[in-house]
C-alpha cells in the first residue's frame, strides 16, 4: 500500500489539507501518516523540521503539505523559523524541480486582474529550480565590516544542477506545446550567463524538436502581464522561479487555485521524493475561520496521482470535479464574482468529494 504523509502545517494548512484526505479516502487503497513542519514543528519538536518528519518523509511515497508560517513565529532566530522547515525538506529530500502551473479555468477568466482575451484559456507551467541558487548558496550572512553592517549571499549553479531541471522543462514540454523559455540575467549575472549556455548545449544534443527562446528576468516579468499566452514551459532559477510564478499566479484570479508539485530525482531503486502543495501561505488572519480555498490544495493532490503515483485517470477526475463545482457558481475564499454561490471551506470540500 502506497503511503502519503501529510504535513497539515501552520494557519490555514490544517483546514485545506482536510479537504484532500477526504479525496484520498474515498479513492482507498493508501495509507496515511501524519508529522509537523514550519511552526507546528516548532511547538512540537522546538525545531521547524523535525527529525521524526524528516524519517516519515524519507519513509513517504508522496508528501501532501498545507502552508507553513506566521507572524506568531517572526521573533525567532532565523534558523527556526517556520520558512526553514520548508527550505529544509526540500533540501534534505533534493527536490530539485518546482512544477508551478498557471491554468485559467474559463469560469474565472473574469476574475483575473486583466483583460479577459489575455488569460481566456491560459495554460502555463513553470518549471523553478529548487534546491540551489542564492538561498543556498555559500557564503552567506551578515557581519561588520570596516565598522558597518553587511549582509550577503552567494548565487551559484553548477552544470549539473542546470542541466537536471532543464530535462524536466523540456520532457514536460514534449507533452504539451513543445516550447521552452529560459529565464535568466544573462547580461549581467554571469551564474545565469553559464546556465544559459548549458540549457542552450542540451537543447542541441537532446532536444532539438522542442522550441528554445531565452528571456531575461525583466523582461519575463513584464511579458507574463503583457503577453502570457506567448508561454508553454518557462524554466528558471530559484529566485526568479519564486517570484515569476507568484506574478502567473495572479493571472489565474487567485493564489488560492494554483497547485504545486517538488520533485527529487528518480533513485537507483525506482523511488522518487515528490512532495505537493498550495502555492497559497498560511493565511493566518482567516485560519479557523472556514474561509480558505481549498481548491489549490485539491490540485496538488491531483499532480501527485499524476506525478507520482502514474494514474492520469485519478487526477483528471480531481480536476473535473473541481470544473463541475466551478460551472455551477459555487466559489470559496477571495474570488468574488457577480451572481457567485460564495461557500466556506469544508462545503468546497465536499462538493468536490460528491464530484468524483
Amino acid at each position: 500500500m502506497k503511503k502519503i504523509l501529510i504535513l497539515a502545517g501552520d494557519g490555514i494548512g490544517p483546514e485545506v489539507t482536510k479537504q484532500a484526505e477526504k479525496i484520498i479516502r474515498k479513492i482507498g487503497g493508501f495509507a496515511l501518516d501524519y508529522a509537523t513542519l514550519g511552526g507546528a514543528g516548532y511547538e512540537a519538536h522546538g525545531h521547524p523540521f523535525p527529525e521524526e518528519t524528516k524519517a516519515k518523509a524519507k519513509e513517504s511515497d508522496a508528501i501532501l503539505l498545507g502552508a507553513v508560517g506566521g507572524p506568531k513565529w517572526d521573533n525567532l532566530e532565523f534558523a527556526l523559523k517556520p520558512e526553514r522547515g520548508l527550505l529544509g525538506i526540500r533540501k534534505e529530500l533534493e527536490l530539485f524541480a518546482n512544477l508551478r502551473p498557471a491554468v485559467v479555468f474559463d469560469e474565472l477568466a473574469d476574475a483575473s486582474s486583466l483583460k479577459k482575451e489575455l488569460v481566456a484559456g491560459l495554460d502555463i507551467m513553470i518549471v523553478r529550480e529548487l534546491t540551489g541558487d542564492i538561498y543556498f548558496g555559500e557564503p552567506r550572512g551578515i557581519e561588520v565590516r570596516n565598522g558597518k553592517r553587511v549582509g550577503f549571499n552567494t548565487m551559484i549553479y553548477d552544470e549539473d544542477e542546470v542541466r537536471r531541471v532543464a530535462r524536466v522543462a523540456f520532457e514536460l514540454a514534449r507533452k504539451r506545446g513543445k516550447k521552452v523559455c529560459s529565464v535568466d540575467k544573462a547580461n549581467v549575472l554571469e551564474a545565469t550567463l553559464m546556465w544559459r549556455e548549458e540549457i542552450t548545449k542540451l537543447h542541441a544534443a537532446e532536444y532539438s524538436d522542442c522550441e528554445l527562446s531565452h528571456m531575461y528576468v525583466d523582461n519575463a516579468a513584464m511579458q507574463i502581464i503583457r503577453s502570457p499566452k506567448q508561454f508553454d514551459v518557462i524554466v528558471t532559477g530559484n529566485i526568479f522561479g519564486d517570484i515569476l510564478s507568484d506574478a502567473a499566479a495572479m493571472l489565474t484570479g487567485s493564489l488560492g487555485m494554483l497547485p504545486s508539485a517538488s520533485l527529487g530525482a528518480k533513485q537507483k531503486n525506482g523511488r522518487q521524493y515528490a512532495l505537493y502543495e498550495p502555492v497559497h501561505g498560511s493565511a493566518p488572519d482567516i485560519a479557523g475561520q472556514d474561509k480558505a480555498n481549498p481548491i489549490a490544495t485539491i490540485s496538488s493532490l491531483s499532480m501527485m496521482f499524476r506525478y507520482s503515483f502514474d494514474d492520469a485517470n485519478v487526477a483528471d477526475s480531481i480536476d473535473n470535479a473541481i470544473k463541475k463545482v466551478l460551472a455551477e457558481g459555487y466559489r470559496t475564499g477571495d474570488i468574488m464574482q457577480p451572481g457567485c454561490k460564495l461557500i466556506g471551506t469544508k462545503a468546497m470540500g465536499d462538493l468536490i468529494v460528491g464530484k468524483i
